[in-house]
């Protein structure tokens, strides 16, 4: 039986979703990537809260990006949530890259976010 896209995706964040937990003491960056958006959280595990998040939604990058699906855009997402989780005194994570490949879009914004201070 082959799989769809979706499903091969979804097998993946499972199996990665398995070993990468997020502690008080060095959240999960999580990374969702829809066809128009992109989108980050900083998420506790333990207690199930959102500490830090960030969007292609968000109206100041929403303004000065002509799109939210292409490498400049994930580029300022991954730039503003390393920002505000330096704010809030976060500076390691783990990144849970949400099943999908580590390229592309996905790796703009896990560069975009160490190039702004965060440690993973």
């Amino acid at each position: 039986m082959k799989l769809t896209r979706k499903e091969s995706r979804q097998r993946r964040h499972e199996r990665i979703r398995r070993r990468v937990n997020g502690t008080p003491e060095r959240p999960r960056l999580a990374v969702f990537r829809s066809n128009e958006h992109i989108y980050a959280q900083v998420i506790d595990d333990t207690k199930q809260h959102t500490l830090v998040a960030a969007s292609t939604l968000e109206q100041n990058l929403k303004s000065s990006l002509s799109s939210g699906a292409n490498m400049s855009a994930a580029n300022e997402v991954g730039k503003l949530v390393a920002q505000r989780s330096l704010e809030a005194g976060i500076t390691k994570v783990v990144f849970d890259r949400g099943g999908n490949l580590y390229h592309g879009r996905i790796k703009a914004l896990a560069d975009a976010a160490r190039e702004g201070g965060l440690d993973f």
